[in-house]
């Protein structure tokens, strides 16, 4: 390692440590509450310390690759959305579809973000249909919100006319053949969302 190298990482091992603590993913807002200014952000990402993943999002470089980039970043920069409809189902691992853009939810009268990157399509919920049904796993070691299966099966009948049937539908044959499945959770979900009627007979058919 160069003499310029060696200087350039010990002068920022504190930042790094920072970083590290915190996932080695920070919101610039969140770095500054840390003690970090934006001069030294900037002055770490052209020294090639930290990689931009977003608009004031950063993360060291030396980390791994993260493996699911698009729900991190977004998780990061919409902490009070919930990753949904298609999103949830590719993570859930209930569709074939290869999500090309980012299906967050937000509750009704938020206001919406403004992200360049990744693409983000955004859904308006509203009481139990907002709140209901969220987990928070951990994405590349990051929390992030997302529905868990069953609300996000009810979630896909209710905006079916946007997103197709046919994804729908295979939802809910392979949520069907998964163990572990809750078909009582399946229903509540879908009275909160008011789409009971609609889910049932495809329910009993498959059941």
């Amino acid at each position: 390692m160069s003499p310029v190298a060696i200087r350039r990482t010990e002068a920022f091992r504190r930042e790094k440590t920072l970083f590290r603590a915190h996932g080695g993913l920070l919101r610039m807002s969140e770095a500054i509450d840390l003690g970090l200014t934006r001069r030294t952000l900037y002055t770490m990402r052209d020294a090639g310390v930290l990689e931009q993943l977003s608009r004031g999002l950063y993360r060291l470089r030396d980390l791994p690759a993260l493996g699911n980039p698009d729900l991190v970043t977004v998780a990061k920069r919409v902490p009070q959305g919930v990753v949904c409809l298609i999103s949830a189902l590719a993570y859930h691992e209930l569709t074939t579809q290869i999500p090309h853009e980012v299906h967050l939810a937000l509750e009704k009268g938020a206001e919406a973000p403004r992200i360049e990157h990744p693409p983000v399509r955004l859904f308006w919920f509203s009481g139990p249909a907002f709140r209901e049904g969220i987990e928070t796993p951990k994405v590349d070691g990051l929390p992030v919100r997302i529905y868990g299966p069953e609300k996000t099966i009810a979630d896909c009948f209710k905006f079916r006319n946007k997103i197709g049937m046919d994804v729908v539908l295979e939802a809910l044959k392979l949520w069907r053949e998964r163990r572990g499945r809750y078909a009582q959770a399946l229903l509540a979900h879908a009275r909160h969302c008011r789409v009971e009627r609609v889910m049932r007979p495809y329910l009993e058919a498959l059941l």
